[in-house]
């Protein structure tokens, strides 16, 4: 039985491209694309926008064209997945920007004028998010709660990604060649998978 191709979508969110993220980004991109998957990328080191929210969400600046892209592809993609390091328990201020300005109504929801709820407009899309860290994850969950929540749940699957998988690879910084390889190993069968 041949598998199906899948529409995907990396963003790699370390804003240093010469990071162990991007080692992890290349694992996944390399399986994909050897699994005959369609496949697009930005790396947020190479995107030119302003993460900052101005006015909040008073006046919605206008999107500049390396976000209009990452919303394209977005849209276009039927797997999207992040790669993202761990600092202070979220993700770095580059890529929460990012998400700020180019996650809008509109675009991944649309909230109802009569009641609560809301269209989750993205639907229909799986996600897979990589955060590299340098604490275990139940020794930071022990400590500092739940630092996966905000792009996994709130977002994501606020906007329709099901299922949201998560891969922590900890502790990412004093991991030997070895570990290095095992874990590559294994993002690249994730990406032939599409998973």
């Amino acid at each position: 039985m041949t598998k199906a191709r899948k529409k995907i979508f990396i963003l790699m969110g370390n804003p240093r491209t010469d990071s162990r993220t991007n080692r992890v980004a290349n694992a996944y991109e390399k399986g994909a694309r050897e699994a005959g998957h369609e496949v697009r990328r930005q790396n947020i080191s190479e995107m030119s926008f302003d993460p900052i929210l101005h006015d909040g969400y008073t006046v919605i600046q206008n999107l500049e064209p390396d976000l209009l892209t990452f919303q394209e592809n977005v849209k276009w993609a039927e797997h999207f997945v992040v790669l993202y390091p761990n600092w202070w328990s979220t993700m770095p201020a580059l890529l929460k920007g990012l998400i700020d300005r180019a996650w809008l109504p509109g675009f991944a929801f649309r909230f109802h004028k009569t009641d609560l709820w809301w269209d989750r407009l993205l639907k229909g899309r799986s996600a897979r998010i990589f955060i590299l860290a340098n604490t275990h994850p139940w020794l930071a969950w022990c400590f500092f709660g739940e630092f996966t929540n905000e792009l996994a749940r709130a977002t994501l699957t606020f906007s329709g990604f099901d299922p949201v998988r998560i891969k922590v690879l900890a502790p990412s910084e004093k991991a030997s060649e070895e570990t290095w390889l095992k874990w590559e190993k294994s993002t690249f069968k994730l990406g032939y998978s599409a998973k």
